[in-house]
């Protein structure tokens, strides 16, 4: 079903309409503000499907994104380079930072 176009000023004039004929009749409309595209008015179903594809979408990403990681990890394991652990390195800078501003003095 394709979405019918109507202007921001003319939808809130008929709101209470519109809202009507995408819950009751599942139409769906797009919002336009001087001829372009600003929102959509469309049925709860519609939206229930797209958070669900939504959700889909992320966790899919979510679970590439850890076999990339553990690939990483499997690599950096193989070649037998350990993990720097960056908070411990900063602690070392500033000591150093400080041993030499108190060594000058």
């Amino acid at each position: 079903m394709e979405a019918t176009r109507v202007g921001i000023a003319e939808a809130a004039k008929r709101l209470s309409e519109l809202v009507n004929r995408a819950a009751y009749g599942g139409e769906r409309f797009v919002l336009t503000s001087r001829g372009r595209p600003k929102a959509a008015l469309i049925p709860l179903e519609d939206l229930g499907i797209l958070e669900e594809k939504d959700l889909t979408r992320k966790l899919a990403a979510l679970e590439k994104a850890k076999a990339v990681s553990e690939r990483i990890k499997a690599e950096r394991e193989a070649r037998g380079i350990q993990d720097v652990d960056s908070v411990e390195i900063l602690r070392e800078i500033r000591q150093e930072r400080i041993d030499e501003v108190t060594s000058v003095r």
